[in-house]
């Protein structure tokens, strides 16, 4: 080759690899589903550690919102067909779906779009094939550590309160979700009566007033609380209304406990969100959800506030409090 040729090569050679690097990163898109959170508590300033961890941790795969990011927030009391449609007419390239509802209603319309979801029994619920090989469009995390995670509770409030044994249930999918069972044989083997009152309609607060009126009717004498995120941001009211029953509870989240509840079982927000961070970072490198395996909670802390105990005239057992892994004075 000439030398002026080669000379003409590398000016060539440099000026597409000018052009490249002027080039524009691809921007991906991404929609969070979830249910009764406040929009603009879902950012990387958040107040809730767990949305923080989030989206620093898609900062560390080098994904970052405003830059290569476009981030599409959906938050409503009730999934509706219509939602998902605006979700789905978004064109995201990743949606991450909160609560089991939101990955029901999008699972048939959302064939070809991966879905990350935070679900409770996924493989149970009919979402994914196994927690190891999901399949299809769909993984994420799973919130509970198995069929076991319900027994737990239910044995926790027991030794708490041994006198119990007319459980009340808050949840709105009593006796429909696929965990029911595993909270009747474990509620029957613990000598509890459960009361058939489940939430119904929207959860605000006079149905959760309604709810509390009700049980009491039926002489409730403690209560256990389901999963609902809409249960979560009423927790202050549902706190103070199992204060004024004095009815011993039993919460999914430590931030029950932290708003003045007696006592939670609780995985670990944080250590959840961030791995749905590293889902959505492989597949928008080119991997297949289906081949991503779920994760699973594995950190779960029992939290207990003493002064909530006082309130209701209740005694927490010294070997019960031992256990604690936080005690709140």
């Amino acid at each position: 080759m000439k030398r002026r040729e080669f000379i003409a090569c590398l000016l060539v050679a440099a000026s597409l690899r000018q052009a490249r690097a002027q080039q524009p990163a691809k921007v991906h898109r991404i929609a969070i589903v979830t249910v009764a959170i406040p929009i603009a508590d879902m950012t990387e300033t958040s107040s809730f550690p767990y949305y923080r961890a989030f989206f620093q941790e898609l900062r560390r795969f080098g994904y970052i919102e405003g830059r290569n990011l476009i981030v599409e927030r959906y938050s409503v009391e009730r999934p509706t067909v219509e939602l998902a449609g605006d979700v789905l007419r978004s064109k995201p390239d990743v949606i991450l779906a909160i609560t089991n509802r939101w990955v029901k209603l999008l699972k048939p319309l959302a064939a070809t779009i991966p879905i990350i979801g935070m679900t409770a029994d996924p493989v149970g619920s009919g979402f994914v094939a196994s927690l190891a090989h999901p399949g299809g469009n769909i993984t994420g995390v799973s919130v509970d550590a198995g069929p076991e995670i319900e027994a737990k509770r239910l044995e926790l409030l027991k030794e708490a309160f041994p006198q119990a044994s007319r459980l009340g249930v808050l949840n709105a999918q009593y006796g429909r979700s696929p965990s029911w069972e595993r909270i009747q044989e474990a509620a029957q083997r613990l000598g509890l009566v459960l009361l058939p009152h489940r939430l119904e309609g929207t959860l605000q607060e006079t149905e959760y007033r309604r709810f509390f009126d009700v049980i009491a009717q039926e002489h409730a004498d403690s209560i256990y609380v389901g999963i609902e995120p809409e249960s979560l941001v009423s927790r202050r009211l549902i706190v103070e209304l199992a204060e004024k029953n004095r009815l011993p509870a039993i919460y999914p989240y430590r931030q029950y406990v932290q708003a003045g509840g007696l006592m939670a079982y609780s995985f670990d927000f944080v250590e959840l969100w961030a791995p749905m961070a590293g889902c959505i970072a492989q597949i928008l490198n080119g991997a297949s959800p289906g081949d991503i395996p779920i994760y699973q909670a594995t950190k779960f802390q029992l939290v207990i506030n003493v002064k909530a105990a006082n309130a209701i005239g209740l005694t927490v057992p010294p070997t019960l409090l031992a256990r604690a892994d936080e005690v709140i004075e």
